[in-house]
C-alpha cells in the first residue's frame, strides 16, 4: 500500500513539470559593488538603480540589464552625472557568467559653482548744478570765437550764438 501512494505522489508531482522551464535552476545574479569616488571627496553619489553614499564608497546594486548612471553632488560645486555601461559575460561551461561595470571605479570631477557676481548698485544721486560762469553781457563781442582766457582750447559754441 505504501508503494501505491508514493507512485501516486510521484506521479502527481511530475504532472507539472511540462510547464516547467530551466529557468527555474538559473541563479540570480548576484549583485554587482560598484567602486564611487570623487574629487573633491565627501560628495553625495547615487545610481539611477537607486543605491547611494558618501564618496568615497563602495554601493551594491541589482545585476542591470541596461546601462545605469551615477550622480554626484556636493554643496558649492557644480552636479554631475557619470554613466555607466553594464558589461555582460555570459560564461560557459568552466566559466560563471559575470557582469562588470565600465567605468569601476566611477569617478567624478566636480567643478566649483561660480557664483554668479553680485551686482554693485550705487545709489542715485541727482547731479549737483555746475556753478554757473561769469554773467556773460548781453552782446557777444567780435572776438567770440576767441578760446576764453585760461583754457587751450576754443568755444565749440562761440559761433552758433
Amino acid at each position: 500500500m505504501r508503494r501505491v501512494i508514493a507512485i501516486a505522489l510521484a506521479g502527481a508531482s511530475l504532472g507539472g513539470c511540462s510547464s516547467m522551464s530551466w529557468d527555474m535552476f538559473k541563479s540570480a545574479p548576484p549583485p554587482l559593488q560598484v567602486r564611487l569616488e570623487s574629487n573633491p571627496p565627501g560628495a553625495d553619489a547615487t545610481t539611477s538603480l537607486g543605491g547611494g553614499c558618501k564618496t568615497p564608497c563602495s554601493v551594491s546594486v541589482p545585476a542591470p540589464d541596461a546601462p545605469f548612471t551615477v550622480a554626484f553632488a556636493l554643496p558649492k560645486y557644480q552636479p554631475t552625472s557619470v554613466p555607466v555601461n553594464v558589461i555582460k559575460n555570459p560564461g560557459d561551461f568552466t566559466t560563471p557568467a559575470s557582469v562588470t561595470t565600465d567605468p569601476n571605479p566611477v569617478f567624478a570631477e566636480l567643478q566649483p559653482a561660480v557664483p554668479p557676481k553680485p551686482v554693485k548698485k550705487k545709489p542715485h544721486r541727482p547731479r549737483k548744478p555746475k556753478p554757473a560762469a561769469a554773467a556773460a553781457p548781453a552782446a557777444a563781442p567780435a572776438d567770440a570765437a576767441a578760446p576764453a582766457a585760461g583754457t587751450p582750447f576754443p568755444d565749440p559754441n562761440a559761433g552758433k550764438r
